[in-house]
């Protein structure tokens, strides 16, 4: 929400009901602005304002930012006929303006970052910015040094012009690595696990540069970023 604002907007917003509700609220006198009555719809809120809407106050949070331990099953979007989304787990006011800062596939699992910071979202998910995104993989066949090293030196992808940027590749198991990417191409690990001759079985995306998921965080649960983590 940016500011200034009109009022019939604001509680329409904080309060999550219609404009029109709003409007004929506003005329039954439901609404009070630093203290004074406010029945003019189009009144001009500031950030500073305090809003009371039927004896209890309007808060603005600002901007948040969220961590999203994501279960197989939920897709990153906002809404959905089909599916569950992510923000079905959430149980926080106003996630209207909230949107998904990297998306991962229905049967990914790991790291989300939800926010209402769309200056913020967009320094994690340009690739000009340069963040690495960490996923464990398991897959179908062992793991070779081949593999690793064409990884390493990038990946011609089908139906795309450009080789995939270098990443990092470590080896964890025969069947299992740890693979951090720059991009954030259509199923890219996928794709690249696929270019090299193999089939990802399970991914869980554990890190987002800085931003590491929290151990504790059991899968469907969530917790706001620390102020060190949301500078990161």
């Amino acid at each position: 929400m940016k500011f200034p604002c009109r009022l019939d907007k604001f509680i329409s917003h904080l309060a999550e009901i219609p404009r029109t509700k709003v409007k004929a609220g506003l005329k039954s006198k439901f609404a009070l602005v630093n203290g004074e009555l406010a029945t003019a719809p189009d009144l001009s809120i500031k950030a500073t304002d305090e809003v009371t809407w039927q004896g209890k106050p309007l808060v603005f949070l600002g901007k948040r930012y969220f961590m999203l331990n994501k279960p197989v099953g939920y897709i990153c979007a906002n809404k959905d006929d089909m599916h569950p989304t992510v923000f079905d787990l959430f149980d926080e006011p106003n996630m209207s303006d909230f949107h998904v800062a990297g998306r991962l596939d229905i049967d990914t699992t790991g790291l989300v970052l939800i926010t209402n910071d769309g200056d913020w979202s967009h320094r994690i998910t340009s690739p000009k910015h340069n963040k690495f995104k960490t996923y464990l993989i398991e897959t179908i066949e062992p793991i070779t040094e081949d593999a690793l090293e064409q990884l390493r030196q990038g990946i011609q992808l089908h139906n795309e012009k450009e080789i995939t940027r270098p990443a990092i590749a470590e080896q964890l198991a025969t069947f299992s690595l740890r693979l951090s990417i720059s991009e954030g191409k259509y199923h890219q690990v996928k794709r690249m696990l696929a270019a090299v001759g193999n089939k990802v079985v399970e991914l869980h995306r554990e890190k987002i540069d800085g931003i590491e998921l929290e151990h504790s965080l059991k899968s469907g649960e969530y917790r706001q970023l620390t102020a060190e983590e949301v500078n990161l």
